[in-house]
């Protein structure tokens, strides 16, 4: 299931991750400025159904559209996002001491059964009585000029909201338990958006921008591709890539022939991805694909097993999507391979992605070892290149 998050905003993402959930996010670039409503909470509304539908509207696959927007109603005034110093600090001042409601308005577009639904939480707000160099302080920090109301409850303003009364979830920017009846009214139990803690791999934003870089580059990526290319039956045009991470190997296996579809859990590494791979990446856990039983005529899986808890769960995962005949083309032993090329001995502790624990695994699953090629590095250390062994299962 392909769960989109029709907003830019931090704390919404931030708020679902914290409840197990990995949205794949895009943002709508809705002009919320030229938007006008009878009333504050009614814009909210508004806005949220706009930012949804336009999502919608760039899509080539089905998807659950969540979108959200806030705006603080205090004495029957909307503030929404100030925008520039001096407002926010006209906006604070005349806020301290005041009470507020914060309307969230949130429209969840499920476009395979055609439904919209929009619904709004509203949250009463206390505020402190601020002081003039408390909100010159604040407004300095700058984090009031890009948030509804000119605050947050879950930053650096949280401790000039002295109360609340109702959800404070959708103080941040989300209410919880409104998604959750939301997605109840479409069909969608709230834990099957849940990732599994133990197989979420994720890099932030930092480390996705020097991924590559810290990875051998392009010369690496095309060695890889290279050798997943060989192992792929002639024909077969169509691959699934898990972590497909930025995208890197997944062009290369573009630029061989072949139409290359990816998942990965890193929201971060997928905003490199969409744009060497432009609307064929989508957030995806590789041990609970959102891909049907028998569909797949080739996965691919580069530098993924040696990072999971439980292989196993992966191999289970690939052999269900996989036709009878398909294949599945994964590096091994990339933790030994590393190792022998720094001139050390092997691992005491058996990886997941080590060749003997596969073939037993897979063998399980109806995978079946039948080729084998491998690849030279650029490594990442100054070491020895490594050599790097890739090996092709096929599923019974």
């Amino acid at each position: 299931m392909r769960f989109v998050l029709a907003s830019q905003s931090p704390a919404r993402l931030q708020t679902l991750r914290n409840a197990g959930i990995e949205p794949e996010v895009i943002v709508s670039g809705v002009d919320e400025d030229n938007v006008t409503a009878e009333s504050p909470a009614e814009l909210a509304r508004l806005l949220a159904a706009l930012k949804a539908r336009a999502v919608v509207a760039t899509l080539d696959e089905h998807a659950t559209v969540l979108g959200c927007d806030s705006v603080l109603e205090i004495d029957g005034v909307a503030y929404g996002k100030p925008g520039t110093p001096e407002v926010a600090r006209e906006r604070l001042r005349a806020m301290r001491g005041q009470v507020g409601i914060l309307h969230t308005g949130h429209t969840l577009i499920d476009t395979e059964s055609k439904q919209e639904i929009r619904e709004l939480a509203s949250t009463k707000v206390y505020f402190a009585d601020l002081t003039d160099a408390e909100i010159d302080a604040y407004v300095a920090t700058g984090e009031p000029l890009v948030v509804a109301g000119s605050f947050t409850v879950d930053g650096l303003g949280g401790a000039y909201v002295t109360r609340i009364e109702g959800d404070h979830h959708n103080v941040v920017g989300l209410s919880l338990p409104l998604l959750r009846t939301l997605l109840a009214t479409v069909g969608i139990p709230w834990h099957a958006l849940w990732t599994p803690r133990k197989t979420r791999l994720t890099y932030d934003r930092t480390e996705a921008a020097r991924y590559d870089e810290t990875r051998g580059g392009e010369p690496r990526a095309q060695a890889a591709a290279q050798a997943v290319h060989a192992l792929l039956p002639t024909g077969t045009n169509r691959v699934l890539e898990l972590a497909v991470g930025t995208g890197i190997v997944g062009a290369e296996l573009v630029a061989l022939g072949h139409l290359v579809h990816g998942f990965d859990l890193s929201a971060d590494m997928l905003r490199h991805a969409k744009v060497r791979l432009p609307g064929h990446v989508a957030v995806g856990d590789a041990g609970v694909l959102p891909v049907g039983d028998r569909r797949v005529d080739a996965v691919v899986a580069v530098w993924l097993l040696h990072l999971v808890d439980d292989s196993e769960v992966v191999l289970g995962e690939v052999a269900r999507v996989l036709r009878p005949g398909g294949v599945f083309v994964t590096t091994v032993e990339k933790t030994e391979a590393s190792r022998f090329a720094d001139g050390r001995g092997p691992n005491e502790v058996r990886s997941q992605d080590g060749l003997t624990r596969l073939v037993a695994r897979a063998a399980a699953y109806g995978l079946v070892l039948d080729g084998a090629t491998s690849f030279v590095g650029p490594g990442r250390g100054a070491g020895a290149e490594p050599v790097y062994p890739v090996v092709r299962f096929r599923r019974a």
